[in-house]
């Protein structure tokens, strides 16, 4: 779901009009009082508009992953499905942890301990899931 301060019929004409949602298949949702913004803080009162900002949030609704961006910063979809996989898995596997160019199940992950302090790229370069 994407939120923010235009109007459902301002949504309405990006869909319709702005190629690159032509197959946006999700709701979005108004937030013309910044009402929801600020309660993710992101919303800026001195311009009255949200600020760009990601949640990934759990269906048991705890906050797994946030980025917040400035006005002018797109956001890389290919980036934001790495977190959602990443967050899936570790939901299935708590004890370990994705590093940042982790991008799929296989792919080596690190088990979080003082070991592993000072060794994350030997622990990498030799593929380990440590």
């Amino acid at each position: 779901m994407t939120i923010s301060n235009d109007t459902e019929f301002v949504h309405l004409a990006w869909q319709r009009d702005e190629k690159e949602l032509a197959d946006v298949g999700f709701a979005m949702g108004a937030d013309p009082t910044g009402r929801i913004g600020r309660l993710f803080g992101v919303y800026d009162e001195g311009s009255g508009l949200n600020l760009r900002g990601t949640f990934i949030i759990s269906p048991e609704g705890q906050l797994l992953n946030s980025e917040v961006n400035f006005y002018n910063m797109g956001r890389n979809i290919d980036e934001l499905m790495r977190r959602f996989k990443a967050n899936l898995y570790l939901a299935r596997k708590p004890d370990e942890g994705c590093p940042s160019k982790w991008k799929d199940d296989g792919d080596a992950t690190l088990r979080p301990g003082p070991e592993m302090v000072g060794r994350v790229h030997e622990a990498l370069t030799e593929g380990q899931t440590a």
